[in-house]
């Protein structure tokens, strides 16, 4: 089997209008593209998109994306969206996993997110990495009146944390090449070191 390449990168302004594409296919056009434009220019976002690699035949030019905002020492989760043709292969979680290790990066210690109650296979994502529910905002989503559900996960700056990322980053690239897809992003922080006699991860990639 041939594998397509891919990675995920930090979006660029020459990609502002195919994330405002991607946009409109996933989320019916929240955000626009002023709105982008002014989230690539804050120093408290962080943008990352998954994209073919440069020569690479792709139907698309971005396949997702994921963005947080940095505040104090928090990583807001405000995006994680994938294109409707490539959900249900594990990008959505190989993404939300390069964030929680940009977050490392930062130096950041935590890291929450609203999801709509309903969105089952969403939450199912959030907790395999250690996300809990810890409240909600009642009526949250005003087009359908639906609640979002708040969720946290603590101690990102814990060395435990990065040997969970670490661990997860190589089993998942398995997971993504039996899907067909080779990937060529690593983690940043796998510089890091990571002491012995951690705890076992919480993450669960082979589900």
């Amino acid at each position: 089997m041939t594998l397509s390449s891919l990675q995920i990168k930090p979006l660029t302004p020459a990609q502002l209008n195919a994330v405002v594409e991607l946009d409109r296919h996933c989320l019916g056009g929240m955000w626009s593209l002023d709105g982008y434009q002014r989230e690539l220019e804050s120093p408290n976002s962080e943008l990352l998109v998954i994209t073919p690699e440069r020569g690479a035949i792709a139907p698309r030019p971005l396949l997702g994306l994921g963005c947080f905002w940095a505040i104090l020492e928090e990583a807001h989760i405000t995006l994680l969206m994938i294109h409707p043709d490539y959900q249900g292969q594990g990008l959505g979680q190989w993404l939300l996993g390069v964030l929680l290790a940009q977050a490392v990066a930062r130096g950041l210690e935590r890291a929450t997110l609203e999801v709509r109650e309903g969105n089952r296979s969403a939450i199912a994502l959030y907790q395999k990495f250690g996300f809990q529910a810890i409240g909600r905002r009642p009526g949250y989503y005003g087009a359908t009146g639906e609640d979002a559900l708040i969720f946290w996960l603590n101690g990102l700056h814990q060395p435990g944390f990065t040997l969970e990322l670490s661990a997860w980053h190589y089993q998942h690239q398995h997971r993504l090449a039996q899907q067909g897809w080779q990937v060529d992003s690593p983690l940043p922080i796998h510089s890091l070191k990571i002491p012995s006699g951690e705890n076992q991860p919480r993450i669960h990639p082979q589900i």
